[in-house]
Formats: structure tokens, sequence, C-alpha cells
């Protein structure tokens, strides 16, 4: 399996419990996978939710 890196901060969720693990949001667009961390999923989730480009945040 491959490393998951938080794609705003850079947080590694290898060290994670296994719990706050599921926590983190993945989003699928023309760049592929990427992860958000708990922490900045909810920093952004009204963006999220929204739909807006990750570039406006």
């Amino acid at each position: 399996m491959a490393a998951v890196t938080c794609s705003m901060c850079g947080r590694d969720r290898d060290g994670d419990p296994p719990l706050e693990a599921l926590a983190w949001a993945a989003e699928q667009d023309e760049r592929g996978t990427t992860w958000l961390c708990p922490a900045c999923a909810r920093k952004h989730v009204r963006d999220i939710e929204g739909k807006l480009p990750a570039d406006y945040w």
C-alpha cells in the first residue's frame, strides 16, 4: 500500500491510531486521489461540501 500524506499540510497517516486513520478524507480529481488529514478536513469542510476547487482554499 502506498504511503498516504495530507495534500494540505503534509502529515503522514502511518503513525495514526487505527480509529483516527479512518477519519482521513479522500478526493478524486484529474490529478488522481488526494488525501486530507482529519484536522485539514475539519478546517475546510465548507469548501469541500461546496465543491470549491482546492486552489481557492
